[in-house]
């Protein structure tokens, strides 16, 4: 046996370890690249979820400044009644 034919079963025998590994590689590869976009998405995913929340949060406190604002109406239009009724008494007439 030479050195030429060492040389070719070497060859023959690293090529396809060399695929193999190549192979496999691109398999991690793949799986660490799947696993950083698996991140990224749920960065995202939770990034619009807390923005969301942070509207709803926002809507539900003008809702309650709108209600209040209405209920301090409704008072002010009841004590607005009273006071047309005790006028009205007092001048003579039923209310």
């Amino acid at each position: 046996m030479d050195a030429a034919m060492v040389t070719a079963i070497a060859a023959l025998i690293g090529g396809p370890v060399a695929a193999l590994g190549v192979m496999y590689g691109s398999r991690g590869a793949n799986r660490a690249a799947q696993q950083t976009s698996a991140a990224t998405m749920y960065d995202s995913l939770t990034q619009r979820l807390v923005a969301e929340r942070d509207k709803a949060e926002m809507d539900e406190k003008a809702a309650e400044a709108r209600a209040s604002a209405a209920e301090a109406k409704v008072h002010a239009l009841e004590a607005e009644v009273s006071r047309l009724q005790a006028l009205v008494t007092r001048l003579g007439g039923a209310p």
